[in-house]
């Protein structure tokens, strides 16, 4: 059941990553009352905004790609055997690049990411997303 959930949960980095307006779309529950916050950014809500706002950020994305790590999801209600709602918990360890313009530069981030799926009769979809970036310290750990 959750592994379901899980893999819904991996398509929509796989919709980021390759651009894939059709899929990022068929993810999302369509409603007013979803929501999304982009790391800095206000909240968005309706799935219109939502879609919206992703369809911007991945035409202006030339290379992105997300290695998860510390994934959880918690079933709602917990210890139910056949949920309708999970809470999947990560950190997004982002490597990205710029367009074609012959500069190999890449950069790195991190953020760590909150998502609610419902389950609708067409599977697992998105009702919210949040995302926060994670500030790295240069400092020693010995202080």
């Amino acid at each position: 059941m959750t592994e379901a959930a899980l893999a819904a949960h991996r398509a929509f980095y796989d919709a980021v990553e390759t651009g894939d307006v059709d899929l990022m779309a068929s993810l999302w529950v369509d409603d007013p009352e979803t929501s999304c916050i982009h790391p800095g950014a206000m909240p968005l809500h309706g799935t219109a905004s939502v879609l919206r706002s992703w369809t911007v950020l991945m035409a202006n994305v030339g290379y992105i790609q997300f290695f998860l790590t510390e994934r959880e999801a918690t079933p709602l209600p917990p210890d139910d055997d056949d949920p309708s709602a999970v809470v999947i918990t990560c950190t997004e360890n982002i490597l990205s690049g710029g367009e074609d313009s012959g500069d190999e530069t890449f950069t790195g981030g991190k953020a760590v990411c909150t998502s609610i799926l419902v389950r609708d009769g067409s599977g697992w979809k998105f009702w919210s997303r949040h995302a926060s970036p994670v500030a790295e310290f240069g400092g020693s750990d010995s202080e």
